[in-house]
C-alpha cells in the first residue's frame, strides 16, 4: 500500500495555495488526511501534485458573527468539538461530532476536509444540511459562495472547480429555543453511519411545534430535508403520534442498495431514526421552554 508518485507542496497562505492549484493540473489538497491518505495508499487517488494546507494559520478558527457560526476549513474536529462558543450557540455540531470516528481522527481531521471528502453518511456532511450551511471558496480569479444544498453534484463529488478550494464555512445559528438531536446507526462506534438523522425542533407558547427541520444520511449521494414532512408538523402536537406519523413518511424517500445493505433496510432505519431524532429534540426543546 504505497501512494503513487507525487509532488509535495508546502504553502503558507490562502495565496499561495491558491496559485498552486491554479498552476498544477491533477493536484489535491491536503487538509487532516484522514481520508486523502488511505485513498492515496489504495490508489484509488493519484494527484500529481499535493498541496499541504497544515501551514496556513489564517484557515483554522471559530467565530460567531452576529446569528451565524463561521468557522474555518482546516479547524481541526477536536476543536470544534471543545469549543465552548459552539457548544453555548450550536450543540448540534458537538452531538454530531460525538460519532466522528475516534478521538485520533477528531485530533487530526478538520471540518474541510469532512465536507470536501463528502462522504455521503458523514456525520458532518448532515449537521451542514440540516443548518443550511454556505460555502467560502476561494481561487487566483476571486471568492465565491456556495449553498450546501449545492455542493454535492454525485457521488463524493463536490461543486468545486480544479483551481478552488474550501477556506470557510458559516453555519446560521439555531434559535436558542430549538431543541436538537443527532441519532445515528452503524456498523460499529465510529464506523460511518449506514443512516443517520438530525433534526431542530422549536415549540410556540401553547407547545405546539413551531418550526421543524429534519436532515437524512447514508440513503443518497448526499443528505436529503424532507422539507414536505418538516412543514407537516407545524402547528402539531410534539407527541408519539405526530413523530411516528412523520417518521413513516419517510420511508417514501429513494434510498440505495450496496453489498451490505439494501435500500429497503435504509428506508426503515430512516423511519427508526427519525422517530428518535424527533423525540429527543422535542425533548430539550420542552426543557429550554420550561427553564
Amino acid at each position: 500500500m504505497k501512494p503513487a508518485p507525487f509532488t509535495y507542496h508546502d504553502p503558507r497562505s490562502i495565496n499561495d495555495a491558491v496559485g498552486l492549484l491554479a498552476a498544477h493540473d491533477n493536484a489535491r489538497v491536503l487538509a487532516g488526511g484522514q481520508s486523502l491518505m488511505p485513498m492515496m495508499n489504495f490508489r484509488y487517488a493519484m494527484p500529481d501534485h499535493l498541496i499541504d494546507l497544515n501551514k496556513v494559520s489564517e484557515l483554522a478558527y471559530i467565530r460567531v458573527e452576529g446569528n451565524a457560526l463561521k468557522i474555518g476549513a482546516m479547524t481541526r474536529q477536536r476543536d470544534i468539538e471543545f469549543s465552548s462558543d459552539i457548544g453555548k450557540h450550536c450543540p448540534l455540531l458537538h452531538a454530531a461530532l460525538a460519532h466522528v470516528g475516534h478521538r485520533q481522527t477528531r485530533n487530526r481531521g478538520t471540518l474541510g476536509g469532512s465536507l470536501c471528502h463528502q462522504d455521503p453518511s458523514a456525520e458532518l456532511v448532515n449537521a451542514a444540511a440540516l443548518l443550511g450551511a454556505t460555502l467560502h471558496v476561494a481561487s487566483t480569479r476571486g471568492a465565491r459562495e456556495i449553498p450546501f444544498t449545492d455542493f454535492a453534484v454525485a457521488y463524493m463529488t463536490t461543486a468545486l472547480e480544479s483551481d478552488e478550494m474550501l477556506v470557510a464555512v458559516t453555519f446560521p445559528l439555531p434559535r436558542k429555543a430549538c431543541g436538537h438531536a443527532f441519532v445515528e446507526f452503524a456498523r460499529r462506534h465510529g464506523d460511518f453511519a449506514i443512516v443517520a438523522c438530525s433534526a431542530l425542533l422549536e415549540l410556540d407558547e401553547k407547545g405546539n411545534i413551531a418550526d421543524a427541520a429534519i436532515a437524512l444520511s447514508g440513503l443518497t449521494h448526499a443528505p436529503v430535508r424532507p422539507t414536505v414532512i418538516e412543514r407537516a408538523l407545524l402547528g402539531q402536537k410534539p407527541d408519539a403520534a405526530t413523530f411516528k406519523a412523520a417518521a413513516a413518511e419517510t420511508e417514501k424517500i429513494e434510498a440505495g442498495a450496496d453489498a451490505y445493505v439494501t435500500a429497503a433496510y435504509r428506508q426503515h432505519l430512516a423511519r427508526v431514526l427519525t422517530y428518535r431524532a424527533l423525540e429527543q429534540a422535542a425533548a430539550r426543546a420542552k426543557e429550554i421552554q420550561h427553564g
